[in-house]
């Protein structure tokens, strides 16, 4: 479709001065914003049509070319004439506005029709980091902690007034805490400088609080920590972080965990494990070896013939899921030890021992010798 002409899209004569051009696009900028018209994909095709046109008007060497070769101008033909895409719908109207960004659709005019409103200020939120065992980790714990906020001035109950004075409302905002700055003939508002954004002024502030409603204080929180957890995990404990000032709620307290690593156990999820290293004589003649858990020690049956490395599973003997459903498993590995020194009389029977085994007793050593010997 055949693109409308620029004078057209904004309604101004081709004679049409500067201060018309921007007071065209300006109403038409408005009038179609997206934010007004939210969901309509036509308001939101003539806002960026009038952007368009604005960008090229606006621009003296582009207006010229644009009277003189029409939208060819700005085309790859636009024999030598100012070419090159448009800039972003969003930025033209920014940087008409004030264009910093970071305000609203409603900050152009200052708001709700300049209606006193009421600015409560939360708290901040706080960190804390919390060391914890790998058993706690896997089972859970309550802790108490000890931190430092802000809590309301115990001297003026957190109004930040003095005894017998009181907060009245903001003259330079109404009590609205914003204000409105003149940037050419739009207004954007701002914080008030007076208020700091709170609508209220104080008449003798608080000596204690010096007029903040706060002071810093230790609280004890109790924070339940529940098994399954890892580390570096963060929990939550809402409304624990600083008061907000003068009446407003809290933030919230994140507890940063920091799990110590164990001197027998690895972790992986819910499943926990563990190697345990055996005799050469339990591996071959069977047994039982004690296993320790994170409850106590329990005994495992080793069979006959079990090699390095064979493993063992310990149903529900791991942590605790997240859920606080059900729990992981243990598993164990054991790993046959060979004695490191011998005695004489040691060895002298070892050497019987293997002698009479021959290889007959070692059939997967026997099998690997045998697929060496047909490779070659």
């Amino acid at each position: 479709m055949a693109k409308r002409d620029y004078y057209e899209v904004l309604g101004v004569s081709r004679g049409a001065t500067e201060e018309e051009i921007k007071k065209a696009y300006r109403k038409m900028a408005l009038k179609y914003h997206p934010d007004r018209n939210q969901g309509d994909k036509a308001a939101e095709e003539k806002f960026k049509e009038a952007s368009e046109a604005y960008e090229a008007l606006s621009d003296r060497e582009k207006r010229a070319a644009y009277d003189r070769f029409g939208h060819a101008a700005f085309s790859n033909a636009g024999r030598g004439a100012p070419g090159g895409g448009f800039h972003d719908p969003m930025d033209i109207f920014q940087q008409f506005f004030g264009g910093a960004g970071g305000f609203s659709f409603g900050d152009l005019f200052g708001g709700a029709g300049g209606e006193s409103r009421e600015h409560v200020q939360s708290g901040n939120d706080l960190r804390y980091d919390l060391r914890i065992t790998f058993k706690e980790a896997c089972f859970g714990v309550e802790k108490e902690v000890a931190i430092r906020r802000h809590e309301a001035c115990g001297e003026c109950k957190g109004s930040g007034a003095a005894a017998g004075s009181s907060t009245t409302r903001c003259a330079q905002c109404g009590g609205r805490g914003q204000v409105g700055m003149s940037r050419g003939f739009f207004m954007v508002s701002q914080t008030c400088p007076r208020c700091r954004g709170s609508g209220q002024v104080i008449e003798r502030p608080c000596r204690a609080c010096r007029g903040a409603g706060l002071q810093e204080k230790t609280a004890q929180i109790k924070i339940r920590v529940p098994g399954g957890v890892e580390n570096g995990m963060r929990l939550r404990s809402s409304n624990n972080g600083d008061h907000g000032p003068r009446g407003g709620p809290p933030g919230d307290l994140y507890v940063v965990l920091h799990v110590d690593e164990h001197e027998i156990f690895t972790r992986d999820g819910e499943d926990i494990a563990c190697e345990i290293p055996i005799t050469f004589a339990m591996a071959s003649l069977g047994g039982e070896m004690e296993v320790p858990t994170l409850e106590g020690t329990t005994r495992v049956k080793v069979p006959a013939g079990t090699q390095s490395g064979t493993g063992f599973r310990l149903r529900g003997r791991g942590a605790k899921a997240l859920d606080g459903a059900s729990f992981g498993d243990l598993h164990v590995r054991v790993h046959v030890e060979v004695p490191h020194r011998l005695n004489h009389d040691q060895r002298r029977k070892l050497e019987e021992f293997a002698k009479a085994c021959g290889e007959d007793a070692y059939p997967r050593r026997r099998a690997f010798l045998d697929r060496v010997r047909r490779m070659f």
